[in-house]
């Protein structure tokens, strides 16, 4: 048990204080702007933590009734009109003053209130039954315009009908055939127009896979011809003199030297006056200080066309960075005369960077790029 000092208990109480006034008033402001489902809601919650709490009762008790008049008129005034939508907005109301029933049975509390909650489940079953024709009749107007951004909205409009009832006419097939409508189909080539084998990039491709967005390869015969090709082309992978790969030749190395001096304490003696001194020393040193630095990077371009046209959509060039480096130092002269970190830099030794670990490096980050760029690409679709 953690034991809370009796400061820190006066914060918490304060703090609790004021989020209980907080509840409890916001329920209260959202009944007064009349936003009554919401306030009854707030105070379901309160009941359910404070049986007695006065305000929550206040406010589920008068804004209950005023929450379930308000939705009920919504419903029939949407039914009355000439709303594209009315029935799947009479569904959403009859949800919520059922939603209403379900919380206010599940709290004590707000049972103590409202002991007779009401609920719409016939009227909730009727409804769907019409949302259900509602949504599929502007599905079909929805795929008969024939554009992709169209058939997308088609393909919700028949799920939204077969949510509201299962199996609803042919709202299955529909669906999978406004799906189909809608879907943009990639094909797909990669080249290698290097000596290098750098794997594939095939993956960064698949990654982009989702609903509405089919990429397949360029070598896979498909029944429905793309309506786009995507080439991706490997370049290859150079250092930072875009030279080929060469060790010795790629590494960069500076240098830098300083003279140090220092004065240190190397023990005490007595003065004539009798008093301690310090013996103090100048030593001295000269320390250098060595960098050494290597930057590779791996190229690839992709373009993307329109099948039908050949109209180029994209064409961009994409790069893959790597790079190591290592600083260290050696010195000459008295080590008293370096700091602590001068002290740990001349205990480093020289290395070489690992080529493979840079080559991959490299590629990872090209991958990274290359997805960026198309995802940029295809969030428009």
């Amino acid at each position: 048990m953690i034991l809370l000092k009796p400061p820190m208990q006066k914060i918490l109480l304060f703090l609790f204080v004021i989020f209980f006034i907080s509840a409890c008033s916001s329920g209260k402001a959202a009944l007064k702007k009349g936003d009554y489902y919401d306030a009854v809601i707030e105070s379901i919650k309160r009941l359910r933590g404070s049986p007695e709490n006065k305000k929550a009762i206040a406010v589920l008790s008068q804004g209950y009734p005023l929450s379930v008049q308000y939705i009920d008129a919504n419903i029939q005034n949407g039914i009355s009109s000439d709303d594209p939508k009315k029935w799947r907005n009479a569904v959403a109301g009859y949800n919520q003053i059922n939603y209403l029933n379900d919380q206010i049975k599940t709290s004590l509390g707000a049972m103590k209130v409202i002991t007779k909650p009401e609920t719409r489940f016939k009227e909730l079953a009727d409804a769907k039954s019409k949302a259900a024709e509602e949504s599929y009749n502007e599905g079909i107007t929805a795929l008969m315009k024939n554009t992709r951004d169209d058939s997308k909205v088609a393909y919700f409009d028949f799920k939204d009908a077969n949510n509201f009832e299962p199996g609803y006419k042919e709202s299955i097939e529909m669906m999978t055939q406004a799906e189909f409508n809608a879907t943009l189909r990639v094909a797909y080539e990669e080249t290698n127009a290097s000596s290098i084998n750098y794997g594939s990039l095939q993956p960064v491709v698949n990654s982009l896979q989702r609903q509405f967005l089919s990429f397949k390869p360029i070598t896979q015969k498909d029944t429905v011809p793309p309506q786009q090709i995507l080439r991706i082309v490997f370049k290859g992978y150079q250092d930072n003199i875009g030279a080929a790969v060469n060790l010795l030749r790629s590494l960069t190395t500076t240098s830098s030297s300083e003279d140090l001096k220092r004065d240190i304490k190397t023990g005490e003696k007595k003065g004539a006056d009798g008093k301690t001194q310090d013996i103090i020393e100048t030593v001295s040193a000269r320390i250098t200080y060595y960098h050494k630095s290597k930057r590779t990077a791996s190229n690839a371009s992709f373009t993307i066309t329109d099948a039908g046209t050949n109209a180029v959509l994209q064409d961009q060039n994409v790069v893959g960075n790597a790079s190591w480096q290592l600083d260290w130092a050696t010195y000459s002269g008295d080590i008293r005369a370096l700091s602590t970190s001068q002290q740990n830099l001349c205990k480093v030794r020289e290395s070489y960077p690992n080529d493979q670990d840079l080559f991959n490096q490299s590629i990872r980050d090209l991958e990274t790029n290359l997805s960026n760029q198309l995802k940029s690409f295809y969030n428009k679709y």
